[in-house]
């Protein structure tokens, strides 16, 4: 089995979107060990804040079929693909790490760069994942998230109906 760590971010309802999100990763994945959800700004972009959260499981599926489930779970919750980069999300999953797998590819780089680059992926990270070390840097999660620039450190809990 290899543990699998996902970044979920939305917002365009994203209460409603978070929460449809996690019962479909659920049902595929099974048991999921989600953190707690932060409130964070826009990055890249005006707009509405992002609930953001990450997300844990174990699987005996490879890589590719991960990718593809994630991007099936982003178009039930309304993802429109030919948006722009930066933008409004009903739903974002980020495949973060995939085990220890290091990639460098066009279409994919694991671990993802953004686990180490922005608090909204960092902090719920190190909160279910802080022991686990980066597959690059040997440094814990928890060690990552303690050196973060406590200025950038700009998430906010927030309580997630249903």
């Amino acid at each position: 089995m290899t543990e699998v760590f996902v970044s979920v971010g939305s917002n365009v309802d994203p209460e409603r979107n978070i929460r449809r999100a996690l019962a479909e990763l659920h049902r595929r994945f099974g048991r999921i060990n989600a953190s707690t959800v932060y409130q964070s700004p826009a990055q890249g972009f005006v707009g509405d804040d992002f609930l953001n959260l990450a997300v844990g499981f174990s699987t005996e599926e490879d890589v590719q079929d991960i990718i593809a489930q994630l991007r099936e779970v982003e178009d039930l919750c309304g993802r429109d693909r030919d948006g722009a980069r930066f933008g409004p999300r009903p739903m974002d999953l980020d495949l973060l790490l995939f085990g220890d797998l290091v990639l460098e590819s066009p279409e994919l780089r694991l671990p993802r760069a953004e686990t180490l680059e922005y608090a909204f992926v960092l902090g719920p990270l190190a909160e279910i994942a802080g022991d686990r070390r980066h597959p690059v840097t040997g440094r814990s999660f928890s060690e990552h998230w303690e050196s973060f620039p406590a200025g950038l450190k700009n998430l906010e809990p927030v309580e997630v109906s249903g």
